[in-house]
């Protein structure tokens, strides 16, 4: 037995098989995991093996995946506990230190890519020779690390850019993208694609024959000359900045930094890039954003154990969401039937899915087949035949329970009965059903194929299973799932009223609408409230404010007026804002200033609202409250969430905050009894 055997032996994660041509096949198989990702024992195994492997080297080395995918990257568990920048540069820079032993071998060496190669599993596949990947839909190939607040960190920086060129690397690096094969064979991040059932030989030809290796192109040399990175990085910091501040997201800021410095060459350009990482893990914005990750997974597995998958829903009311939900849940391969009173309210919805699905697969065959699986449905044939029905018509009590009466009865005993709504308690939906128990709601968030979220309502008297399977059905067309008690307004509704409300309030007393939204913008939220209730839309955001603004308060004039009117925002081309191309039209602000209590007048009471929430239990736990509040409203992921923001600050200084507000401008701004939940 070789030393390197003997290594592999000893090994959980990883196998050695050698071929009589000489070829050894190093094959991940990571124990107890769906995916392989690259932990600290991974790691420490593949060090052992690589070492040996450098004293007795095979023909050729073949890097693979014993698992559907390649490696989905670091795992994500050893970022947390890490307490210094020191201590996290000591972990990165190791672990470069075991991929530099896979570039350095002195044999050929292949990554045979069949499936995902994410971060440092792609980080690994740069590191070998020569990289085939399978010609596959499946596989992906990206480096997400800038959506954790940093950027690769095993050479990835160096290699990237030396195989693919500063601009296409960079970019893929600082967007977190991901691309599929050809584009990577396009870009040179592979040499060669294979059929997925011939990437093993394809791979074996490649290391018994390999082709010349490719270097830099002549115009990527010149991109990457020490006079020219300035400029280009100068660029690249413009756009950035389009999407992201340096405050609130150093990491790409830090990538370019390092790109210019480095020019992605020499040994400093590796420890440059363990050190920028080793700081960047312990920034408050890597910190919470891995834990937005932990959130994320929290609310994937949620829906776990959802019972049996929907094959067939029937969706009533083909409004902008009925008929977006409806489109989505084409797309996810269901059935799909689209009711409404009249040919003429279906039509458009059906024309807003073709152009969905136009935009979502260039290929027409793959285009026909998912529209084939949505049908207009005026008479509702559908529902007898349905898993699960969604009403999703206009907010008004009465209309809803009448359209569950004529429904109820066609229900199969199976059928799940669900509600959009996004402001009605369930317990009044419910009230006149035969069976209460089988009613939920399933809230989705407009624009339905960009926000990730759906609350699932419960009623006092759900049915628990019910529920579950709503969570599942929400995982099994890929949307991250909540699970809430019905209240007003729920999770997400509930804590964005007194945050769009003061906004209004704002506006009513002359403060112009884009230093508003800039307010909110320059904490981080990804619009302000003035465009954010535009793009809900001012009838939502005034049938929801119903149930929460005082009985006989009046509705601002700023709000009421375009109400009046219908100009509800986005969807009807106007509202607080005129929206031109999909944008609203902001009017400058120059030489006018917003009050300096601003910013706090309008994140303040959302943070208060989200305690108040907790106190009353909605959802289970602040945690729930925080991912609930990212994903549905888009609040700063880089915070943490809204509670996770309030221990960051620190909660007697919210309170004294919220006191100091309340003795200013009203007894709204009254701390919540709940705070000491928070600490």
């Amino acid at each position: 037995m070789t030393e390197a055997s003997a290594a592999a032996s000893g090994a959980v994660h990883w196998r050695l098989e050698t071929e009589a041509n000489g070829i050894a096949w190093l094959i991940i198989d990571k124990a107890n995991a769906a995916v392989n990702s690259l932990s600290r024992e991974v790691m420490e195994e593949l060090d052992a093996i690589l070492t040996a492997l450098s004293r007795t080297p095979p023909k050729a080395l073949v890097v693979s995946s014993a698992k559907n995918g390649f490696i989905a990257g670091a795992d994500i568990k050893g970022f947390v506990g890490i307490n210094s920048p020191e201590a996290a540069y000591r972990m990165i820079r190791q672990g470069q230190q075991v991929v530099d032993k896979l570039a350095a071998l002195r044999c050929v060496t292949v990554a045979a890519i069949n499936g995902f190669a994410l971060g440092g599993g792609l980080e690994v596949a740069l590191a070998c020779r020569y990289r085939v990947a399978a010609d596959d839909p499946s596989v992906t190939l990206g480096f997400p690390e800038v959506q954790l607040g940093v950027h690769p960190g095993l050479g990835g920086t160096v290699r990237a850019v030396q195989l693919a060129g500063p601009i296409a690397a960079m970019d893929l690096m600082l967007t977190g993208r991901h691309i599929r094969p050809k584009q990577a064979l396009q870009m040179g991040l592979v040499d060669k694609l294979a059929p997925a059932a011939q990437l093993r030989e394809v791979a074996r030809q490649v290391a018994l024959s390999p082709p010349p290796v490719k270097t830099m192109s002549f115009k990527h040399r010149l991109l990457n000359l020490g006079f020219v990175r300035p400029i280009l990085a100068g660029q690249m910091r413009a756009q950035v900045a389009k999407r992201a501040r340096p405050d609130h997201y150093p990491a790409p800021y830090k990538l370019i930094e390092l790109w210019q410095d480095y020019g992605a060459s020499g040994e400093r350009a590796y420890e440059a890039e363990a050190r920028s990482m080793g700081n960047l893990l312990c920034t408050p914005t890597s910190r919470n954003l891995v834990r937005v990750f932990f959130l994320q997974e929290r609310l994937k597995s949620a829906g776990k154990s959802g019972g049996e998958p929907i094959k067939h829903v029937h969706v009533v009311g083909a409004g902008v969401m009925g008929g977006d939900i409806a489109a989505w849940c084409a797309a996810r391969g269901l059935t799909v039937t689209l009711q409404d009173r009249e040919e003429k309210y279906v039509a458009p919805a059906m024309e807003r899915a073709r152009k969905f699905f136009e935009k979502r697969y260039p290929d027409q065959t793959k285009r026909n087949e998912v529209m084939s699986r949505l049908t207009a449905d005026v008479p509702g044939a559908g529902v007898p035949q349905a898993d699960l029905v969604i009403e999703a018509i206009y907010e008004n009590l009465d209309a809803k329970r009448e359209l569950y009466a004529r429904v109820e009865p066609q229900l199969k005993p199976t059928a799940i009965l669900a509600t959009n709504t996004s402001s009605i308690v369930l317990e009044q939906l419910a009230e006149k059903l035969a069976q209460p128990q089988r009613l939920i709601g399933l809230h989705f968030f407009n624009p339905v194929s960009r926000m990730p979220l759906v609350e699932v309502i419960q009623a006092e008297n759900t049915d628990p299973k019910q529920v579950q399977a709503g969570l599942g059905f929400a995982r099994q067309i890929d949307k991250l799932a909540i699970a809430c008690h019905s209240a007003p307004g729920f999770l997400v509704n509930r804590v964005l009223m007194p945050y769009l409300s003061e906004a209004v309030r704002a506006a009513q007393e002359g403060i112009p609408l884009a230093l508003i939204d800039r307010a909110a913008e320059e904490f981080g939220m990804p619009m302000g409230p003035i465009e954010l209730a535009d793009v809900v839309g001012l009838d939502v955001v005034m049938s929801v404010g119903k149930v929460f603004f005082e009985t006989g308060a009046d509705v601002p004039p700023v709000l009421a007026t375009p109400f009046a009117q219908k100009k509800f925002g986005k969807k009807t081309g106007e509202g607080f804002y005129v929206w031109q191309n999909d944008k609203p039209v902001k009017p400058p602000a120059t030489g006018q200033h917003a009050p300096d209590d601003l910013q706090d007048r309008l994140l303040l009471p959302l943070l208060n609202e989200a305690v108040a929430v907790l106190r009353q239990g909605i959802v289970e736990d602040a945690d729930l409250i925080d991912a609930g509040v990212i994903f549905g409203a888009g609040f700063a992921p880089f915070r943490g969430g809204p509670l996770q923001y309030a221990r960051a600050r620190g909660v007697d200084a919210v309170i004294a905050r919220l006191q100091e507000l309340q003795r200013v401008h009203g007894d709204r701004f009254a701390p919540d009894e709940g705070w000491d939940l928070v600490r």
